[in-house]
C-alpha cells in the first residue's frame, strides 16, 4: 500500500469508528461497554473487572483532535467526567487506561489545574498497590499477583512523579518496572501474564497465567501491553534500560507475527486445532502493538530498527483495515474491529469487538494519519 492509499484508507476507517462510536452512545447513552457479544455492546456477559471506560471516552478525544469537531470534544468531556470518581478507585490496578487517554489530552488542551490534579491523583492511588516486599503493584486479583498488564498504568505514577517532583513515587514506579522485567518478560523477549509471590518474604514463586494458554506460553495481549508499557515509562524516564525491554519484546513479537501480520491470541497455540484454544486470532493484541510500535521507531537510534518497527506497525494496521477484521462491511455489528479476545477461559469476548482493541485501533491509525499532515 502506497503512502497516499494508507492515508485515504486509514482516513476511511477512523470515519466508519466515528460512525460505530456515535452509534453506541446515541443507543446506549453513558454506558461503558467491555466486548460484544454476537456484535453487540449492550448484554449480561460478566466484566470479570471494570477497567476500559478510559478507552471509549479516549476515543471521543482522538477524534477531536484529528478532527477539531466540538461535538466530539463535547462528547469526550462528557464521558471523561463520568470517569472522575474513579481517581480514588482502589479496587482496580487500571487506573492509567483510565485517566491517561482521558483527563491527560485534556488537561494539554486547556491547562486546567483541576484535570492536572485528577491525573495527579490517580497515580497516587495506583501507588497505594504497591508491595514492599517483592517490589511490585499488585493486580487487582490477589496481594501476591502481578500483572504484565500493569506495564501500561504505571506511567500516571512516573507521571504523578513527574508533575510534583515526588522521588518516592519514581522510586516506586521504577522499582515496579525492574521486577516486571527481572520475572515476567523472559530473554526471548516473550512474557508471561502473571507473576505470583511469597506475600511474607517477597520471594517470587512462579510464572502463571488467567488469560493466556498456560504460565509458560506466550499471550499475545501481554506482550503487546509490555512492548507498549516500556516504550512508555522510556517516554517518561529517559532510562534506557527500560527501552532495551521494549525493544526485546518487539523483536520477539515481529519475529512471531503469523503471514497476515495479526497475531493469533497466544503464541503457543496450536493453530492446527479449532478456535477459540486454537487458531483464534486476537486483532486487539495487534492493535496494541502497532500503535506501541509506532512510539518505539521513533525512539531507537538505528535507522533501520526504526523502519522495521514502523513497517511492522503498518503491515499490521493494513491487515487490520481490511474487511476480514473491519467491521464497516459486516452489517448489524456494532464494533469498529472484528475478532478480537478478552479472556477464553472465562468464554468472554472471544472473536469479538473489544473496547481496548477500538481505542489503540484508533489510536494507531491517528498516529499515522495525524503525521502525514
Amino acid at each position: 500500500m502506497t503512502a497516499a492509499d494508507r492515508q485515504t484508507t486509514y482516513t476511511h476507517a477512523l470515519e466508519f469508528a466515528e460512525t460505530q462510536v456515535a452509534a453506541l452512545i446515541e443507543k446506549h447513552p453513558d454506558f461503558f461497554p467491555i466486548y460484544t457479544v454476537g456484535g453487540r455492546w449492550h448484554h449480561e456477559g460478566e466484566l470479570w473487572t471494570d477497567w476500559t471506560g478510559g478507552f471509549l471516552a479516549g476515543m471521543m478525544w482522538q477524534f477531536h483532535l484529528r478532527t477539531q469537531d466540538p461535538q466530539w470534544r463535547a462528547r469526550a468531556e462528557h464521558y471523561s467526567k463520568l470517569l472522575e470518581h474513579r481517581q480514588h478507585d482502589r479496587d482496580v490496578h487500571d487506573l492509567g487506561f483510565i485517566f491517561l487517554s482521558t483527563y491527560k489530552p485534556w488537561f494539554e488542551l486547556t491547562g486546567d489545574e483541576h484535570l492536572h490534579g485528577v491525573l495527579i491523583q490517580a497515580g497516587r492511588t495506583l501507588a497505594m498497590r504497591f508491595q514492599e516486599k517483592g517490589r511490585y503493584l499488585r493486580s487487582f486479583v490477589a496481594p501476591e499477583s502481578l500483572f504484565i498488564d500493569i506495564m501500561m498504568n504505571v506511567p500516571i505514577i512516573f507521571y504523578a512523579a513527574r508533575e510534583t517532583n515526588d522521588d518516592a513515587l519514581r522510586t516506586l514506579a521504577t522499582a515496579h518496572c525492574r521486577t516486571t522485567r527481572d520475572y515476567l518478560v523472559r530473554p526471548d523477549g516473550s512474557t508471561a501474564h502473571e507473576g505470583r509471590f511469597n506475600l511474607e518474604t517477597g520471594e517470587f514463586l512462579e510464572q502463571t497465567t488467567h488469560q493466556g494458554l498456560a504460565g509458560d506460553s506466550r499471550w499475545a495481549r501481554g506482550l503487546a501491553w509490555s512492548l507498549y508499557g516500556y516504550s512508555k515509562v522510556y517516554a517518561l524516564t529517559g532510562e534506557q534500560e527500560f527501552l532495551d525491554v521494549a525493544c526485546r519484546n518487539a523483536d520477539f513479537w515481529a519475529a512471531n507475527l503469523p503471514a497476515d501480520r495479526v497475531p493469533y491470541w497466544d503464541f503457543d497455540a496450536d493453530i492446527s486445532q479449532p478456535a477459540p484454544w486454537g487458531a483464534q486470532k486476537d486483532s486487539s493484541a495487534g492493535a496494541i502493538a502497532a500503535s506501541g510500535l509506532l512510539d518505539l521507531a521513533q525512539q531507537v537510534a538505528p535507522p533501520e530498527l526504526a523502519a522495521h518497527y514502523r513497517e511492522t506497525a503498518l503491515a499490521m494496521l493494513d491487515a487490520l483495515v481490511a474487511p476480514e477484521y473491519l467491521a464497516s462491511e459486516t452489517p448489524g455489528w456494532e464494533g469498529i474491529l472484528k475478532h478480537g479476545v478478552y479472556h477464553t477461559k472465562k468464554e468472554l469476548g472471544v472473536d469479538e469487538s473489544v473496547m481496548w482493541g477500538e481505542y489503540f485501533f484508533v489510536e494507531a491509525l491517528s498516529k499515522v494519519v495525524n503525521a502525514a499532515r
